[in-house]
């Protein structure tokens, strides 16, 4: 049954993410659900719980942060069983206080607890995620700069993963290698020289392409800049003073050039790393370091 949403009192809205279409996660939760179930099923359920029981429970967040992928931890339970009720508290994208209800589930009760560690699982981590990056871009307010997240990604999790960074307020890189050219220090190496490398980009792309190009030195920076620049530069593993000077290098360019920092990127150096004037930074901590988000189903 589709997911009937409710307003709850405590809680802030800070993003609008578009959403994401089912077709991106379904095989996800149903391979997750293969994992789990083995060939038997849940056995302890099936020969502890009579078949006719019935149950109600409740999400509750555990912590404080941001929610993301409820509508996806919610269909878990649909696809264990399609009669099971369903009813949303909150949105993607809403700050929550720690006790606060997310969604109740109703229907048999073995099917409630077979596919609650996979919502949970699933929950968690997209949570966890949009509360990190949440952290991490409040820290810029006060500046221009913008929040990126990276290709550091868990294997098939990515648009899910991503999908969670816009919930918390960040915004999405290149989703893989088919939507952007980024020519990095190795591509450089291998084409034959930077000029080499980014003359055969330009060349070769198509019209609606951007080319981002990697560079960690002011040398190197300005090698791009003689050569026309790109449309983004990627500014890696600089330093503060260091930092600051590429950024107004490339703003006495004259070229139309977007300044992106990369590299160490933590909730410890995220404002300093901002305070250079760079347009964006990339961090891949907002995905594979994220703490995981505390939320359980409680049994009413």
């Amino acid at each position: 049954m589709k997911p009937q949403l409710k307003t709850v009192q405590n809680t802030h809205r800070i993003s609008t993410p578009a959403a994401l279409p089912e077709a991106l996660y379904l095989s996800t939760l149903q391979d997750a659900l293969k994992e789990d179930l083995g060939l038997t099923g849940d056995i302890t359920s099936t020969l502890t719980i009579p078949e006719t029981k019935t149950a109600n429970a409740t999400f509750v967040a555990r912590d404080e942060g941001v929610i993301a992928g409820l509508k996806m931890a919610l269909k878990t339970f649909e696809l264990v069983d399609p009669t099971s009720t369903i009813e949303a508290f909150v949105n993607d994208g809403e700050l929550v206080t720690k006790g606060t209800p997310l969604a109740k589930v109703s229907g048999k009760a073995r099917s409630i607890l077979t596919a609650e560690r996979v919502a949970l699982n699933l929950l968690g981590h997209l949570c966890g995620i949009a509360t990190t990056t949440y952290s991490m871009a409040r820290q810029l307010e006060g500046t221009t700069t913008k929040l990126l997240d990276t290709r550091k990604t868990q294997l098939n999790l990515r648009a899910l993963q991503k999908y969670a960074v816009t919930c918390g307020g960040g915004v999405n890189h290149r989703m893989g290698l088919y939507d952007m050219i980024m020519i990095k220090d190795n591509h450089i190496a291998y084409a034959g020289g930077l000029e080499a490398a980014l003359t055969a980009a330009k060349a070769g792309k198509s019209h609606s392409i951007k080319i981002e190009v990697e560079v960690d030195t002011l040398d190197q920076l300005q090698e791009l800049i003689n050569l026309g620049g790109a449309d983004i530069v990627l500014l890696d593993n600089m330093t503060g003073e260091t930092l600051t000077k590429a950024v107004s290098m490339v703003k006495a360019s004259g070229l139309n050039m977007v300044t992106e920092a990369s590299g160490n990127v933590t909730p410890d150096t995220v404002r300093t790393i901002a305070e250079s004037g760079v347009d964006y930074i990339s961090s891949g901590f907002i995905t594979h370091s994220a703490k995981n988000f505390d939320v359980g189903l409680d049994i009413i």
